[in-house]
């Protein structure tokens, strides 16, 4: 009989074997001692009972492909845990720690002159200003305005002063509120990226809040606006006290202020409807509020129509100050608006009707003032507005041919812009002559350097490098550099070296020609006649009238810094629009959003979708 050897080969066994157990015991044991035993094999066998009490026994994990000592285990996982927790906590201090960021680069000087330029907006309120107004010399103003007149009785207060004085002027005040809205528009995230959204969104809506105080916004029909809020003509003898007539703060006017309301007024209406229009697409995200500008704008747009006629009638205060020569331009301007905000066929009809445009000059390649954009002439503005849309849209016909017309017409206004082309004189430092030498230049320079700008940023987006002059080619970069250079003449690179914005740089006009400025805010009350010695005297304004452009220099880059002269020293609402749409439109403020201006779906959602219906 065989039997197995637990270590390897058998054992004979037989029956007769005499052997008693104790011996074949023994034979085993010398049997295993032969066989060559593994350290753990001679551990469990060599060792007595004796030894394994008097020694701890090793263990081990078993990790599968691997057996390792426990301690060897459980140190490197604590070594692993440890270390994790401390990279955490480093990781933790190196959060909660400021961090040293490199410093973003300075603005440059045209978001430093546009923070200047919105502030003049601040100090020409009217009414009961914000506490954080942030003018500290204004006070509230004229708050019996309309309710005080016989024929109006309704309240007219807010809105704007137009300039040195404390009228209001609804035609330019509309016109400035359009050009905010526009550059809002076109240039929001830029708004944003400099922390002045907000700022210029509350400056639209306080003078579109008081255009709708103008009229019945709440009707669909209406049949008269109010034209403007306080006098101003001297020229008849009268000594009747007016806002020309006296030097007052406009906290301290205690005269009547005489409401005119027009009952035909294509023109101012159908601004006042551009200015809705446009500030309804700037208050989009409100519906509530941006609906009720589109409906006064409607209403206002149709009075325009219906009732033809300027609302500056030979001899009347509107017409001395703010003459108005055509309500053509108006209706092509306002009826873009209209179908921006509304996306209605019907406005864009009106606004490319070949005899709408006729009637508005886009033909009068003569005239001296063709494609002088201007508060009174619209047309220069809406022919770039319109070009927009066929760059981007094309909605084909019926519109096409005059849309193309008109893109064809902004391609030469910029060419007129260039000093190659001679159709305009420039002075010796680089100021255009829009105005051909007249005084009050500089207005007209930054509504030239506004739509070139902004022109050559709808070229770039549209992927087109540049426009043809005759059988020329210039780049975008050419009208660029034609809004630079007269940005830069304005903020001070001009013979003179001085800055036309008062506040901006290290010499700028101390005389604006403004009452509230040139007053001392003493708690003294001047009446009409005694602030005129604040009028004359040569020293500098008690009150510095922060970011307002004033009229500009004459032809041979001469200026006068004296109080008495409007022509040099009086800023106005419609100049500083004009300004601060251009510093917008040049500025170099990065937006993190690719291209630095709007894009057109923006604000032609609804007009896309309805082209064609």
């Amino acid at each position: 009989m065989f039997g197995r050897d637990p270590w390897g080969g058998s054992l004979e066994i037989s029956n007769a074997d005499s052997a008693t157990d104790d011996d074949r015991s023994r034979d085993l044991d010398r049997a295993a001692l032969m066989r060559q035993l593994d350290e753990t094999q001679q551990s469990w066998l060599l060792a007595g009972p004796g030894d394994q009490a008097g020694k701890k026994k090793k263990k081990y994990v078993d990790l599968g492909c691997v057996v390792l000592d426990r301690k060897i285990f459980m140190w490197t996982v604590g070594t692993i845990l440890g270390l994790g927790v401390f990279i955490g906590f480093v990781m933790m201090i190196v959060k909660l720690v400021p961090h040293k960021r490199p410093p973003p680069p300075p603005p440059d000087q045209y978001t430093q002159a546009l923070h200047k330029a919105l502030m003049f907006f601040n100090a020409q309120r009217s009414g009961p200003l914000p506490k954080h107004n942030g003018v500290s010399w204004r006070g509230n103003s004229c708050m019996k305005d309309g309710l005080s007149d016989s024929t109006v009785r309704r309240s007219l207060v807010g809105g704007f002063y137009d300039a040195g004085d404390a009228i209001k002027f609804n035609y330019p005040m509309a016109w400035s509120m359009t050009m905010l809205s526009w550059s809002v528009i076109e240039y929001k995230a830029k708004y944003e990226a400099i922390g002045e959204l907000d700022h210029i969104k509350e400056l639209i809506k306080w003078g579109t809040d008081y255009i709708l105080k103008t009229f019945n916004s709440s009707a669909d029909t209406i049949d008269r606006i109010v034209a403007q809020v306080g006098v101003g003509d001297t020229s008849k003898g009268s000594s009747q006290p007016n806002d020309h007539y006296c030097w007052m703060r406009p906290e301290d006017i205690d005269y009547k202020r005489p409401v005119t309301e027009c009952h035909s007024c294509s023109d101012l209406a159908s601004e006042m409807a551009a200015a809705l229009a446009a500030a309804s697409i700037v208050f989009k995200d409100s519906k509530t509020y941006s609906d009720k500008l589109v409906k006064g704008a409607k209403a206002l747009y149709k009075f325009g129509r219906l009732t033809r006629g300027r609302y500056s009638p030979n001899g009347s205060d509107q017409a001395i100050f703010y003459n108005s020569t055509s309500y053509w331009d108006e209706f092509v301007w306002g009826g873009a608006w209209m179908y921006f905000a509304t996306g209605n066929n019907s406005y864009l009809t009106i606004a490319t009707a070949p005899g709408m445009a006729k009637h508005a000059g886009a033909y009068w390649f003569g005239s001296p003032n063709y494609g002088v954009f201007t508060w009174d002439d619209k047309l220069p503005g809406a022919q770039v507005l319109l070009s927009r849309l066929r760059l981007f849209l094309s909605p084909g016909y019926p519109y096409e041919e005059i849309l193309r017309t008109f893109h064809n017409q902004t391609d030469n206004v910029m060419c007129s812009y260039l000093p190659l082309f001679n159709s305009f004189n420039f002075t010796k430092g680089g100021l255009i002559q829009l105005n051909h030498g007249g005084p009050q230049p500089l207005q007209y320079a930054v509504n030239a350097a506004f739509l070139a700008s902004l022109y050559s940023d709808y070229l770039e987006a549209a992927d087109t490098p540049g426009w043809y002059c005759g059988p020329n080619f210039y780049t975008t970069e050419v009208l660029r550099k034609f809004a630079r250079s007269q940005l830069d003449y304005i903020l001070g690179k001009n013979p003179l070296k001085t800055s036309y914005v008062v506040g901006f740089g290290n010499k700028y006009p101390k005389r604006p020609h403004h009452r509230g400025a040139s007053i001392p805010h003493n708690g003294v009350k001047y009446g009409c006649k005694g602030g005129f010695k604040w009028r004359e005297t040569k020293k500098a304004n008690p009150n510095i009238l922060v970011g307002a452009m004033v009229a500009g220099p004459d032809r041979h880059d001469g200026f006068k810094d004296v109080r008495t002269n409007y022509n040099y020293t009086e800023p106005t609402l419609a100049a500083n629009a004009g300004l601060v749409a251009a510093l917008i439109s040049i500025a170099d403020i990065p937006t993190g959003r690719g291209s630095m201006f709007t894009k057109f779906s923006d604000y032609m959602g609804m007009a896309k979708a309805r082209i064609g219906k």
